[in-house]
């Protein structure tokens, strides 16, 4: 596929090339399933002020389509080089306690959450290099995914999006998918 510069500033997104198609897929994965969420949950956002509404949509939009992006090899070598980028990146992942603030519900899952996401990933982060990085990120995704679904009621709507946030953080961002490739 035909890779495009990406403009510097949208280089912590989607790192330095990219293929018209991969991007297209981030942005309609994130985009339909957004949509498809707030379709199926309207309940989400009403009685809310329309810019908590359009922010919280955004944000969720943000942890979906970031799902897609990190798994590119863009993305990924862009902060497998860049250590301290990868650290600062993890450590502003706040979208889904804001997005449990902004829709008031479910806000002390989100934290948990949050809080769970954030400490595996910079677990995995630390292994960056070792053969059990791929092994231990697929523990802790394993043990978040099986553990989450079983908080009682979790609105569907906060379910997916704390999940599809751990596969980003955890799974998607702090592994290093491509190092051989380096």
């Amino acid at each position: 596929m035909k890779q495009i510069i990406i403009p510097s500033v949208l280089h912590d997104v989607f790192g330095k090339k990219q293929s018209l198609v991969s991007i297209f897929t981030i942005l309609l994965f994130g985009g339909l399933l957004t949509a498809i969420l707030y379709w199926m949950y309207p309940e989400m956002t009403s009685n809310l002020p329309v810019w908590r509404s359009a922010l919280s949509l955004l944000l969720i939009f943000d942890i979906f389509a970031g799902c897609i992006v990190n798994f590119t090899l863009s993305t990924s070598n862009y902060y497998a080089t860049r250590k301290r980028n990868r650290i600062v990146f993890i450590a502003v992942h706040f979208h889904v306690v804001l997005i449990g603030v902004l829709l008031n519900t479910a806000i002390g899952y989100s934290i948990g959450v949050w809080v769970y996401t954030i400490v595996g990933a910079y677990i995995v982060n630390s292994l960056k290099g070792k053969q059990s990085q791929l092994f231990v990120a697929g523990l802790l995704l394993s043990i978040g995914l099986g553990c989450t679904p079983l908080l009682p009621h979790i609105p569907p709507y906060i379910l997916i999006t704390c999940l599809l946030f751990m596969l980003k953080v955890i799974f998607g961002f702090a592994v290093d998918h491509y190092s051989k490739k380096l």
